[in-house]
């Protein structure tokens, strides 16, 4: 039997023997969980699919891995094992049709079973001790959404751990799931499962709860209250807004509703009859809310001193969640200090590897402007300078500046990327992004005058009016925008494909959040670019990066305050700009003389940093099954029939054009010959752009024709630069004489008989690849 057989005619009939798909809320399905890490080039890898996943009263609880009749029934532990590790079932199987291989995945408990466990029995050896709101809240199916948006595996696991330990009676719970991967979705499952199952603090079904949503106050208003869209499932009359309009127009807070979303700024505002400061979250009771989730929990909340701590003690009774997309716990004790243990944490290099957040590359930049020592011939346009001071990049654009690097490094990353996708690029002060966004309008193609904007804190309503054009996927103005701290959170657009560095990012947290805005899924987007002139890419090689949460850290209110990162202080608002800076105008020596070096790094299934060739390798393998060596290649590449039959064998494995052409960006050779990327792949071979070819076999071609020849091969070389190696196919001929001749006629009167002109247009092909007097 085959397997397909072996399910069929062995596995279908036990299960359902055993009651699986018979037995009322119980189902049998076999299941894809992950989506499989965005390779390149539109492929992915292949996603983790369970022959079998069996669920019961909505709870997955077990996995089985089904195998053919003839291999042993163990072969399928390992699958089994980790995809019951992934949807945190508690049992896995492996069978072949015959023997039944259980494990335990909680006990560790391995060993042949007779039979399998009826839906009944296995839900009763999940969960032993009987709890009457994990029944509850079992009884209620997640929300499909109408098929449009299914709940994800992860979430699904962050849901029901969440569930189970509201049930237990635990007050203050924490997730913790990377930037992108819809935290404001389990949110919303929440919130659904609480309200249908009529959980309350009062301990009985007797009423629905009050549940609070809690966004970030650094989040726009206008943003934050449209994650209300993922609660559409509700009535309309359970859900409210609180909104500080409304509360001054009422003169009392709404209160008749169910499902409540408020962001900080609004609850910590207020004023009482006399005018004095009081805030809103005080006239609503301290029982009034059931449940509270605090979106970005890590921003300040849980801090003894925080500004808002006051909003979590005053609704003490409430069992309050925090989500947060920050592990580690150096610059968050005091978040995990309040919260305690994460009852489920979903890291960035797993999003990555499932499928569900987009994979990045780092463009790293080191310039010679990199750090400055005044001297005597530069102007001093304004301040005082320090002489003998070596300025580092913390110093440049907070208490010095220097036009003339902010162009170079301008000027250095317009060059690099598309000039069509969108784009952010953090800058050190609101100056500094408004100075960053002239130079970018002033070197941009587009004739568009909103190209580039800047949205900081000082452009008000207009820049939130940019920042909600820039989000929305069908607007292509503005295309780039700057900032200083106001993005680095906030800004959730699926379309960014690069994040420019153009300020130190010292906060781990930061760093997180700033390369959140880049990972959301796009189609078409295969992964996007950190363009880092400031050595962020460091913070890489930081042990917290990515890394599991470290143990818990016992702390007091005095170590909480020492423990505080400034700069998430400091993000709150955007910074005090009351600093004379320094502004320096260089020599023009030095202002013509400024060169930087760049290198591509990637980040592999491991989350370790792997070269470009090894990123390569790891989606296409190498291809000696077309060509033994580089003279091969460059023997079939210089011949347009041997060539056109590679590039056909090539588009039947999957890469044709349009796949060629984006492993071209992935190695920065846009400008290159399919040749280079072929090359680089198989023998590590530097791409040189196609001008740089012609110029170094130029001479060694014209001089092998007579005139009339070297001009129409130069034509072609011309158009080979402008257009690509398929100006080269001799499907092209005609074409191009009558580009550059008007008609055949005039060509061949012109150049003499088609032959020969043919085997001119052959010929040359050969030199062209081949390898220069250098063995280049």
């Amino acid at each position: 039997m085959n397997e397909a057989e072996t399910r069929a005619e062995l596995i279908d009939p036990a299960l359902k023997q055993a009651g699986w798909g018979v037995v009322e809320a119980s189902r049998v399905r076999r299941e894809e969980i992950t989506l499989g890490r965005l390779q390149g080039a539109g492929k992915r890898a292949r996603g983790d699919i369970a022959d079998y996943v069996l669920t019961y009263r909505n709870h997955k609880l077990a996995v089985i891995e089904a195998k053919r009749r003839d291999l042993p029934d163990t072969e399928g532990v390992g699958q089994a094992k980790k995809y019951a590790e992934k949807l945190q079932a508690r049992f896995a199987y492996s069978t072949n049709g015959a023997g039944i291989y259980e494990i335990d995945m909680h006990t560790g408990a391995e060993g042949y079973v007779p039979r399998y466990p009826t839906p009944d029995e296995l839900w009763g050896r999940a969960f032993a001790e009987q709890n009457a709101w994990r029944d509850r809240f079992a009884a209620i199916p997640f929300e499909d959404m109408s098929g449009k948006e299914p709940i994800r595996y992860y979430q699904e696991v962050a849901v029901n751990n969440t569930l189970e330990a509201i049930a237990n009676g635990r007050k203050r719970i924490l997730l913790t799931l990377a930037t992108g991967t819809g935290k404001t979705t389990i949110a919303f499952h929440l919130a659904w499962k609480l309200f249908q199952s009529r959980w309350n603090l009062g301990g009985q079904p007797t009423r629905r709860p009050r549940i609070l949503f809690l966004a970030d106050r650094n989040n726009l208003a206008g943003q934050a209250m449209s994650k209300f869209t993922e609660f559409s499932a509700f009535e309309e009359d359970a859900f409210i807004r609180i909104d500080p309009d409304v509360i001054r127009k009422k003169g009392r807070v709404p209160k008749n509703g169910s499902i409540f979303f408020t962001i900080f700024q609004t609850f910590m505002s207020g004023r009482d009859a006399e005018g004095n400061s009081a805030p809103n979250f005080g006239d609503y009771p301290p029982d009034f809310f059931d449940f509270i989730i605090i979106d970005e929990c890590h921003r300040g909340g849980a801090n003894d001193e925080g500004s808002w701590r006051g909003i979590l003690e005053h609704f003490a009774p409430a069992v309050q969640l925090g989500l947060t997309a920050t592990p580690k716990r150096k610059d968050n004790v005091d978040t995990y200090a309040y919260f305690g243990e994460p009852v489920y944490t979903y890291s960035l290099k797993e999003g990555i590897n499932d499928g569900f957040l987009t994979p990045f590359k780092v463009r790293q930049f080191a310039t010679t402007l990199d750090d400055y020592v005044y001297t005597p011939d530069d102007e001093v346009v304004d301040g005082a300078v320090v002489e003998g001071k070596r300025y580092t990049e913390g110093d440049f654009n907070r208490i010095i500046e220097i036009k003339a690097r902010e162009e170079y490094r301008v000027r250095t990353f317009m060059a690099e990327i598309d000039q069509r996708q969108k784009t952010l690029v953090f800058c050190a002060t609101q100056d500094h992004a408004a100075a960053v966004r002239d130079l970018i309008n002033q070197i941009k193609t587009s004739k568009d005058p909103n190209y580039c904007v800047r949205v900081t804190a000082n452009d008000g309503a207009l820049g939130e009016q940019f920042l909600r054009t820039f989000q929305d996927n069908e607007k292509t103005i503005p295309t780039i925008l700057t900032t200083s701290q106001k993005l680095s959170t906030g800004v959730d657009a699926r379309n960014v494909r690069n994040i420019v560095l153009m300020r130190p990012v010292n906060s781990m947290i930061e760093f997180k959040q700033i390369i959140g805005r880049g990972t959301r899924l796009y189609e078409g987007k295969d992964y996007f670019t950190i363009l880092d002139f400031v050595r962020a890419y460091e913070m890489f090689e930081d042990p917290e990066w990515d890394g599991e949460p470290m143990e818990p850290v016992a702390v007091t209110p005095r170590n909480l305050t020492a423990a505080r990162e400034p700069e998430v202080e400091v993000r709150q608002s955007e910074e005090p700009e009351h600093v004379q800076r320094v502004k320096i105008k260089l020599a023009d020596g030095k202002e013509r003389t400024i060169q930087h070096i760049s290198t591509t790094s990637f980040w592999g299934p491991d989350g370790k940093p792997i070269s470009a060739k090894q990123f390569m390798e790891s989606l296409f393998g190498q291809l000696p099954e077309l060509f033994r060596d580089e003279e091969e290649l460059r023997t079939i590449w210089g011949r347009p029939d041997t060539r056109k039959a590679l590039l056909n064998t090539l588009a039947e494995r999957g890469f044709g054009g349009e796949q060629l052409a984006e492993m071209g960006k992935v190695i920065d050779a846009q400008k290159s010959d399919v040749f280079d990327i072929l090359a680089y792949i198989a023998f590590a071979l530097p791409p040189i752009t196609r001008a740089e070819r012609v110029e170094k076999h130029r001479g060694e071609i014209l001089p092998r024709y007579d005139a009339k020849l070297q001009a129409f091969l130069d034509f072609v070389m011309g158009q080979y630069v402008a257009q690509g190696v398929e100006e080269l196919d001799q499907d092209k001929l005609a074409r191009l004489l009558e580009l550059r001749y008007q008609t055949l006629a005039d060509a061949t009167a012109e150049l003499g008989a088609a032959p020969g002109i043919r085997a001119a247009f052959v010929g040359f092909q050969e030199f062209l690849f081949s390898r220069d007097a250098r063995g280049l």
